[in-house]
């Protein structure tokens, strides 16, 4: 119980850290950060597809296909939402 605690603790501040963080941006920077957050995404593809490569149970096997599903459809959303930044600052012709 104790643990759950502890690890429930460690979460709510993550979630708060996180928040301040991400609301103290400059716009400008907005773009640059999310290549980042498509790299580390980028890294829990491959990730989740060597642990289901790996795996021999059906759960391990669910939860890095499920894995892999997310971070997917986080690159792909934060590779539309780069290109629509950078639309932005495009000369309209």
């Amino acid at each position: 119980m104790e643990l759950l605690i502890l690890l429930l603790t460690i979460f709510a501040l993550a979630i708060f850290v996180g928040w301040e963080i991400i609301t103290k941006v400059p716009p400008t920077l907005h773009t640059p950060l999310m290549s980042g957050s498509n790299a580390i995404s980028g890294i829990a593809i491959v990730g989740a597809i060597l642990s289901a490569s790996t795996s021999n149970d059906t759960v391990t096997t669910v939860l890095a296909f499920l894995a892999l599903v997310f971070a997917t459809i986080n690159v792909v959303g934060g590779f539309l939402v780069t290109h629509r930044m950078l639309d932005m600052f495009r000369k309209k012709g």
